[in-house]
């Protein structure tokens, strides 16, 4: 659930880079340091980016590897659909793979398995996407097959009622995730009213009643070439990614039948749900805060400062040994069974906080040190505690990018939020710029005397009273 920014690869790069970037003007004087300098940035695979006529576009990065990953990422999600057709992007991606207008479900599952190559997709509520892992000889034919099954989906009655009984199943799957339950309810609290609200699955009776015709007029509102993006990374040749692109997919256009739709803002609103069930044997709560949008430059802050918050659970070592305050606090005083901080981040908003597994009797006194923690990180942050987050930062977001399709994600992603692929020298540099100022300037501005969303299920009944939680959103001093 929780978005972490992704980028890219080579943390000693980054390093070299940002004491370039550090060195006073007085010193950057001489040929060799300039040509340091070009080197290090040359070490980087640089990210491609072409337009093609109809609008969509193509980026990639070249490992020179001998695997790809591929995909098409589609800037539509649950965000853009309302109560009648909620859960019909979801729908779509499931039908995508029940066989075209060339293909047969039995043709295409066998073409992929022949290639030995991976065909998968994802739904959330801002994006969809549909991706395959291959050879990278492969990649002309994994992006004719990914083409063909968002242009020409067959959407037959037949296949539609036997993934409508599989959708029905995962929700019951997903009913029985705690945390995904938590995280739902937190967004229909918090942006209650607005599309955002929606979960990305669906309400049953929509999943029901959705049919051929649903399917049919989102893909003519949504499935346009502006907005969409053609991933690579790893084998990748560009000019010819670029080329087997335009053949595949430049016919689609623009045009749209009807009136273009348009994402509104939505609306995030200070409030609570809870959800008891004192059959469970844990209570499920999350704490949030109205978070920032991708492209705010407050995101990377926000991004440290729940670093600070970290994470924490009982199959760790000794918390005495964490250096998060919170965790030490958890862990020394039995306050819950895990916690995890958030900050989840959608084009306008986003939500910011601490989610957390406590026994009953413990609730109240988890919350509390959670919003103490709050308090600190806008009053008394160290700089020592935020260099300390920021290199664990920057570690975490460059690690996890070691495969081409973590890699491909980011693009895909990025691209999206932003129009462009933020290179890992400007990540690193305005990572490392952060000071524990910024820190608290920016905590006080999005936490300080804040009204938080709360969600809570299972035994919540020693929940604080949503007043006392916004009362501990603020400290008075004498």
């Amino acid at each position: 659930m929780a978005s972490i920014l992704k980028f890219s690869r080579s943390f000693s790069n980054l390093k070299k880079i940002d004491s370039i970037v550090k060195v006073s003007s007085n010193k950057i004087r001489g040929a060799s340091t300039q040509a340091e300098a070009k080197t290090v940035l040359l070490n980087v695979p640089p990210t491609r980016v072409t337009c093609l006529s109809n609008g969509l576009r193509v980026a990639s990065e070249d490992w020179g590897s001998q695997t790809a990953t591929v995909g098409i990422w589609i800037d539509a999600g649950s965000r853009y659909e309302n109560d009648c057709n909620n859960g019909v992007a979801h729908f779509m991606e499931h039908m995508a793979f029940k066989g075209t207008s060339k293909r047969t479900q039995s043709q295409l599952e066998i073409e992929i398995e022949d290639l030995g190559a991976q065909l998968n997709a994802y739904t959330s509520r801002e994006q969809t996407v549909f991706y395959s892992k291959c050879l990278a000889k492969d990649v002309p034919k994994a992006i004719e097959i990914l083409a063909d099954i968002i242009q020409n989906a067959k959407l037959g009655e037949t296949e539609i009622e036997r993934e409508r009984g599989v959708i029905l199943r995962e929700m019951q799957e997903v009913e029985s995730n705690l945390q995904e339950v938590v995280f739902d309810h937190l967004h229909s609290t918090a942006y209650q009213g607005t599309p955002l609200a929606n979960t990305i699955l669906g309400p049953t009776a929509n999943i029901r009643s959705i049919n051929a015709k649903d399917l049919r007029d989102y893909l003519a509102n949504h499935y346009k070439a502006s907005r969409i993006v053609v991933a690579g990374a790893g084998g990748i040749n560009h000019d010819e990614l670029v080329k087997l692109t335009e053949s595949a997919l430049g016919c689609l256009n623009n045009d749209y039948p009807g009136e273009i739709p348009e994402i509104g803002p939505c609306r995030y609103t200070g409030s609570e749900i809870r959800v008891r069930d004192d059959s469970l044997p844990l209570a499920h709560v999350a704490l949030a805060v109205e978070g920032a949008g991708w492209t705010d430059p407050d995101t990377l802050t926000l991004m440290v400062a729940s670093t600070l918050l970290g994470a924490w659970d009982r199959s760790q070592a000794s918390a005495k040994q964490n250096a998060t305050t919170l965790a030490r606090a958890s862990g020394e005083g039995d306050l819950c069974h895990s916690y995890q901080s958030f900050n989840t981040c959608y084009k306008d908003t986003g939500l910011w906080g601490v989610y957390f597994v406590s026994d009953p009797l413990k609730i109240t006194d988890m919350v509390y040190n959670i919003q103490q923690e709050f308090m600190r990180l806008c009053t008394s942050v160290t700089e020592g505690e935020v260099e300390r987050a920021k290199a664990l930062l920057t570690a975490n977001t460059l690690l996890q990018l070691d495969t081409t399709s973590a890699v491909c994600e980011d693009i895909g992603r990025q691209m999206l939020c932003y129009g462009r692929r933020i290179p890992p020298h400007e990540l690193a540099h305005r990572i490392n710029s952060i000071t524990a100022k910024n820190v608290k300037d920016v905590c006080y501005k999005y936490i300080y005397d804040r009204c938080p969303a709360v969600a809570g299920v299972g035994p919540v009944e020693n929940l604080p009273d949503y007043n006392v939680i916004r009362s501990q959103m603020y400290w008075l001093r004498v």
